[in-house]
């Protein structure tokens, strides 16, 4: 059974983008499980995925194919038979191997928007004719079956609208309390029911103290669970309650950088200045 839960919403957007024969591009705060997203629709679809994280230095042809220049220019010194069919030097791309599959695959285009700005527009028109060329072999890589894309972003820059215009587009919005609950019920199904409605005060407390530079998201949730776990703690050591006056036990698995633990020592500080 799957923990990914994937709530009406986004399903519609899953079959709108299939209908639609589209993109799908994914947005939402870091950790809501976009990119888990990809991986559990090739699961339903028993489809084959292909993944394609996006670096800062990716370039869109990567995604196509790269052609080894030197390599060849190497196997030409070493006298190699293989220099004579420049296919040898060839590399297949995600999209390569998603386009030339025997069945319709899932691609993943994770993190888009950490590419160059002219990235997106790159892939224009492969997204949209679902073949490339290739100009060193002369040949014209056509898709067998057209493949799901689901592209991700963080939002942490602007796509171009002719980009978007060719996507359906989808934000996950940060789970409310009842869909946290089903996640983390299918994540540690037998867990005493107190703690885990004790950590949820918490975790939802937390996310709502002004002035937080990075939110608690999901999997940090999940992670600091298993550590609530592992140690095996009563509902009552995690202080539900007094979320003004103590930090959270082991909060190193929901607080990632030193300003948020200060901001929270001062409001703690002046929680109890006020209390005096």
């Amino acid at each position: 059974m799957s923990d990914y839960i994937i709530t009406d919403e986004l399903q519609q957007a899953v079959d709108a983008a299939l209908t639609l024969e589209r993109p799908l591009l994914v947005k939402g705060e870091p950790g809501t499980g976009k990119t888990q997203l990809a991986l559990e629709i090739a699961s339903k679809l028993n489809a084959p995925l292909f993944q394609w994280h996006i670096k800062s230095t990716t370039r869109a042809h990567q995604g196509l194919y790269e052609y080894d220049a030197v390599s060849r220019l190497r196997d030409s010194q070493l006298g190699e038979d293989s220099v004579n069919d420049i296919s040898n030097y060839i590399l297949h791309g995600v999209l390569w191997d998603a386009f030339t599959c025997d069945e319709r695959a899932v691609v993943l285009i994770d993190e888009i928007d950490k590419a160059d700005i002219e990235f997106p527009n790159d892939l224009l028109q492969e997204l949209d004719r679902m073949s490339f060329d290739v100009y060193e072999t002369r040949e014209t890589i056509s898709a067998k079956h057209r493949p799901l894309v689901i592209i991700t972003s963080n939002n942490e820059k602007e796509l171009p609208d002719a980009f978007l215009r060719r996507c359906f587009f989808h934000y996950i919005e940060f789970p409310d309390k009842d869909t946290m609950q089903k996640i983390v019920d299918a994540h540690y199904p037998n867990v005493k029911k107190d703690l885990i409605q004790s950590a949820l005060e918490v975790f939802f407390d937390l996310r709502e103290l002004p002035g937080l530079k990075k939110k608690p998201s999901t999997s940090e949730l999940l992670d600091w669970l298993k550590l609530l776990i592992a140690d095996d703690l009563p509902a009552e050591a995690l202080a539900a309650n007094e979320l003004r006056t103590v930090l959270p036990r082991m909060h190193g698995a929901l607080l990632k950088n030193e300003q948020d633990v200060h901001l929270f020592e001062r409001l703690i500080f002046l929680h109890k200045q006020r209390q005096r």
